[in-house]
């Protein structure tokens, strides 16, 4: 359902021939403050923390495939030995802090998960004059900080991504729309805001409905009028595909809102689930991803290893040990600390480069699509370092 654009500005090439090398640190780790001592040349103890043992089936699928994921890039390590500690959290915050505490009795030297933002959030407090650090699976900011850092992707890189590419093809006004009353909503407005401010493009309305059914209906005539007054360029769509986006893009162009003519662009991936792709109303639409050349071989491999498909966020916990094996692999001691794992020149991962910030969160390479006849083309593939745009 994917098609690369061979005349995208820059060319989607595989100059690697084997997952396994992708991982490197650009440069050497530095500094000392904020993490332990580590002897690169014996094997680094690492807890990792999965929702394991949970009354969810579904936190238990998720456990499974972290762990796959984490063993699949150990094994693909070169020169670095890794002494993986899995630990289960049964999805719940209390046993996490618990987990994590024994964990650092155990020797580890860094925790990798937990999986929900409570949880993390517990193992950063539980542990946090242990001089360990935790890459959490969460993409929730508001966690991130200390010795907490969050590898998921967040709304705000997704945000500043998109609204910069859009920036740079001449939109300069934009309409925001998002659910009223609901968390995730909400964040990923203020996320558009600010991605907007930041790249000089005027929000020229802020649109809301109900988050139900006939919210959306009964907001339509007041947000197609709005779109039209504010003479915005673009509609930026806080909402998925499993929420309000595909009755939105449905009703809005029967109220005189041509996509083709206003730019429709999302927050969320309209890739997933694939049946989305099909709508007549995402037609032309613009939305952020993964870097589908890189996912791609991740998904081969992991589907090779264990005979299924990866779960969508079992990339992360590669990422993690990836990072950490190209950090281990200078030789330093203080290859686990902070300012190591802030270094400016970020890593290369399964869905992309990607680096950790000083305050905990990330930011992510991220390719451009647009669907056009029910499949996704990318029109701006994703920055293979951090020194090109796309950023």
């Amino acid at each position: 359902m994917l098609r690369i654009l061979r005349n995208a500005r820059f060319g989607l090439q595989f100059l690697l021939l084997g997952i396994a090398a992708i991982f490197l640190a650009a440069c050497q780790p530095g500094g000392t403050g904020g993490g332990p001592s580590i002897n690169t040349q014996k094997a680094v103890p690492v807890a990792l923390l999965v929702p394991g043992n949970s009354a969810s089936s579904g936190d238990n699928l998720i456990a499974a495939a972290l762990e796959n994921s984490a063993r699949l890039a150990i094994a693909d390590l070169q020169g670095v030995e890794i002494d993986l500690r899995v630990y289960n959290t049964s999805g719940r915050a209390d046993v996490a802090a618990t987990v994590a505490k024994e964990a650092v009795s155990d020797g580890a030297k860094i925790i990798l998960g937990p999986l929900y933002a409570e949880s993390a959030n517990a193992v950063g407090v539980a542990i946090s004059n242990k001089n360990v650090n935790i890459l959490a699976f969460s993409n929730k900011p508001d966690i991130a900080g200390g010795n907490v850092f969050v590898l998921g992707n967040t709304f705000q890189n997704t945000a500043d991504r998109i609204v910069s590419y859009a920036a740079r093809q001449g939109i300069s006004s934009a309409m925001v729309i998002s659910g009223s009353g609901n968390l995730s909503e909400d964040a990923g407005r203020d996320a558009l805001v600010t991605a907007a401010n930041n790249s000089g493009v005027t929000v020229a309305a802020l649109g809301t409905f109900e988050m139900s059914q006939q919210g959306v209906i009964n907001a339509i005539p007041d947000l197609a009028a709005s779109a039209k007054s504010s003479g915005a360029q673009a509609l930026l769509f806080a909402s998925g595909t499993e929420g309000a986006l595909p009755l939105l893009t449905q009703l809005l162009p029967e109220n005189g809102i041509d996509p083709t003519a206003t730019q429709f662009i999302g927050l969320t991936r309209w890739d997933i689930p694939a049946s989305t792709l099909a709508l007549p109303g995402v037609q032309s639409g613009w939305f952020a991803l993964p870097d589908p050349g890189l996912a791609a071989q991740f998904a081969s491999r992991y589907e090779n290893a264990y005979g299924q498909p990866p779960h969508p966020i079992a990339g992360l916990s590669y990422d993690g040990i990836a990072a950490i094996g190209a950090l281990v692999r200078a030789g330093k001691s203080d290859a686990l600390t902070q300012s190591a794992l802030t270094q400016p020149s970020g890593f290369v991962g399964v869905n992309g480069v990607f680096r950790l910030l000083p305050d905990g969160t990330n930011q992510r390479g991220l390719a451009i699509g647009q669907i056009q006849d029910n499949q996704v083309n990318i029109i701006d593939p994703a920055p293979r370092s951090f020194s090109g745009t796309g950023f």
